[in-house]
């Protein structure tokens, strides 16, 4: 749920070798080089059996002469045979390279929401601050599901589980909290937590509290506003790609569908009420998972496989948002 609510392929490009005209043109050395030994030597041999009176006519048998290879047999040596960098102009093939790390260099805040203590600290979370458009609580205790799985341990997993995704490939990835503090952060500090980090994305994670009959995943773009505090005309661009990538990866990871309730079926939805959108200086989208409330989001949110899956479609969303920036 989130805030202010009462208490949801292209392959890296191949490096295989394809052989080219140098490499035809190195096959005609390779051929010309055997005809040039060869054929002196077989001339050396016939030269030596003729001195010692030897014929096919005279009825002696004639020397076994070593053939020349073939054309294809020429290419198998090269391949397979021998190592090149034998004289011929070819390279020596070099081992493959270290594992591509498509984010080196990119930096990525992940903002589980809520937080699991939230409830132990009401007069804490429950003082305004400041979003640019009006004032709203600090933050919220969150939803849960009918068996009391909270929100706010859901987006924790899925927030740790979604950093080590990101930093396999090669990112920076920090958390807004990782389980260490008693209570929040406040909304306006999530959003100063991408801003100061100079974040190239920056996704809040959440699950909504909507009614039980309706089930599915949607994100939540930034409006652009420009009011006090709040200015997020320069990310609304920005934040409508990296929302739309994470829509197409969590569908595809999780086998999801947009949840029908919201936007009519699209998966997205923009709002100008959010502190966590509006003070953002950075690319940032709110991800809710899907509907607590719903047994069968439930079923997922409480499954370790499915949360797996979920960190993916979020891991995936994200890269391809930030390889399609370069």
């Amino acid at each position: 749920m989130h805030e202010g609510s009462p208490s949801p392929n292209e392959k890296p490009p191949s490096t295989r070798w394809a052989p080219g005209a140098g490499a035809a043109r190195g096959r005609v050395r390779r051929v010309t080089a055997v005809v040039a030994v060869l054929v002196p030597a077989s001339f050396a041999a016939w030269l030596m059996w003729q001195s010692v009176g030897g014929s096919a006519e005279a009825g002696k048998p004639a020397p076994t002469l070593m053939p020349l290879p073939t054309s294809s047999e020429q290419d198998s040596q090269s391949a397979g045979g021998r190592p090149s960098g034998h004289g011929d102009g070819e390279a020596t093939p070099q081992p493959s390279g270290p594992e591509r790390k498509p984010l080196a260099g990119r930096t990525v805040v992940i903002d589980p929401g809520h937080n699991p203590r939230n409830r132990e600290h009401a007069a804490e979370i429950n003082r305004t601050v400041d979003i640019g458009t009006s004032r709203k609580a600090c933050d919220t205790t969150g939803t849960a599901t009918e068996s009391g799985y909270a929100e706010a341990e859901f987006t924790l997993d899925l927030a740790r589980r979604v950093r080590t995704g990101l930093e396999k490939l090669g990112a920076t990835v920090k958390l807004t909290h990782d389980g260490d503090r008693e209570w929040g952060p406040c909304v306006d500090a999530r959003a100063e937590a991408g801003n100061k980090a100079g974040a190239d994305a920056a996704v809040s994670l959440h699950a909504d509290g909507a009614p039980a009959g309706e089930r599915g995943f949607h994100v939540i773009l930034p409006e652009s506003v420009d009011e006090g505090a709040a200015d997020t005309r320069a990310i609304v661009g920005p934040s409508r790609a990296l929302g739309r990538e994470l829509v197409s990866a969590f569908q595809e990871f999780t086998g999801e569908r947009p949840a029908r309730y919201i936007s009519g079926g699209k998966g997205v939805d923009t709002r100008g009420d959010l502190g966590g959108l509006n003070l953002s200086r950075v690319p940032k989208v709110f991800l809710e998972c899907g509907n607590m409330r719903n047994a069968r989001d439930a079923d997922g949110f409480t499954d370790s496989k499915w949360r797996d899956r979920a960190a993916r479609g979020v891991t995936e969303g994200v890269a391809e948002f930030l390889e399609g920036k370069r």
